[in-house]
């Protein structure tokens, strides 16, 4: 006998929530798993490390981007909640995130970024800072106590940091730890091969003669063998006036400098300003992932610094 129309209905309620249930079931599983570990990444170079590290078992939200001063971030109700599920906190440490990241751990009542726990990892606990101050005056301008936090600019620091990172995953995810080790191990031998090969493109650099418009780049001075001049600024995070842009002049004058650097981030018109008066380029590096289109990841980041500045000096 052929069903009724009311028994075809009856038999269709029945079907439509067991279809729903396998299509969310396949769904789930076409997922893939969920990651293990909630990363907030203050900045876009320890997200990409990040991700070098943990891969799928970890999900990495970066609270800035490459044109954004790290210094000076508003506490955003949206980053606030994004702290709120962390499970780590990635950020650079030794003050530079001061401004902005104790309010939002703060505003964020998550007891695994508290200060002291261990979802609080910092790159810069991992590396030996350059110019540790000899006293503390805040006459002297923006200056960090523990030391210069930029420490992105130098690759070869991201071997430690990224060996204390899947340390540090390993600890907080212990299920997974043989995988943080493992990807730490392919990402060593793939950076160490990066290095070598930076290094030897970045050989007309060394002993060239710069001026920067901040004193953030030590770290890449250090790496590249460059030699500061004078910076655009009086002091630290002091804008500078005509009065010491025309003192700047002077002292390019008796000693020469090949180009003038600074942060995609920071506003242009001194080092333009100055690399006019004294006919020599003024370039802007990325510094960070995402400060120029072409520095997309870690490795790129670094392949466009040496780009920019190697063009300048032709």
């Amino acid at each position: 006998m052929a069903p009724t129309g009311r028994t075809g209905t009856k038999d269709m309620k029945m079907i439509k929530p067991m279809l729903s249930a396998v299509i969310a079931a396949l769904t789930v599983g076409l997922a893939g798993p969920a990651a293990a570990l909630q990363v907030f990444a203050c900045e876009p170079e320890w997200g990409a490390l990040a991700h070098e590290i943990g891969g799928d078992k970890v999900s990495v939200y970066v609270a800035t981007t490459g044109v954004q001063d790290p210094h000076l971030i508003q506490a955003r109700p949206s980053l606030i909640s994004k702290a709120r599920t962390a499970d780590v906190t990635v950020c650079t440490g030794a003050e530079l995130e001061i401004g902005w990241l104790p309010m939002i751990v703060s505003q964020s009542a998550n007891k695994k970024i508290m200060p002291g726990a261990r979802g609080v990892f910092q790159p810069t606990d991992y590396v030996h800072l350059l110019e540790t101050p000899a006293s503390l005056d805040r006459s002297q301008g923006d200056i960090h106590a523990g030391g210069n936090p930029h420490i992105q600019s130098d690759p070869r620091n991201m071997i430690p940091v990224g060996k204390a990172m899947a340390d540090r995953f390993a600890e907080l995810d212990p299920a997974n730890a043989g995988l943080y080790h493992g990807r730490y191990q392919t990402f060593l031998g793939n950076w160490q091969g990066a290095l070598k090969r930076w290094q030897a493109e970045a050989a007309p650099l060394r002993g060239v003669p710069i001026a920067v418009q901040h004193r953030s780049w030590i770290y890449l001075e250090t790496w590249l063998g460059l030699r500061r001049v004078i910076a655009l600024e009086p002091k630290p995070g002091v804008p500078a006036s005509s009065g010491y842009l025309a003192q700047v002049l002077e002292v390019l004058k008796k000693t020469p400098v090949k180009m003038i650097i600074r942060a995609a981030y920071e506003d242009d018109r001194p080092s333009t300003f100055i690399g006019g008066r004294a006919s020599v380029p003024a370039v802007m590096l990325p510094y960070t992932i995402g400060g120029t289109d072409q520095a997309k990841d870690l490795y790129s980041l670094y392949d466009d610094t040496l780009s920019r500045m190697l063009k300048a000096l032709k």
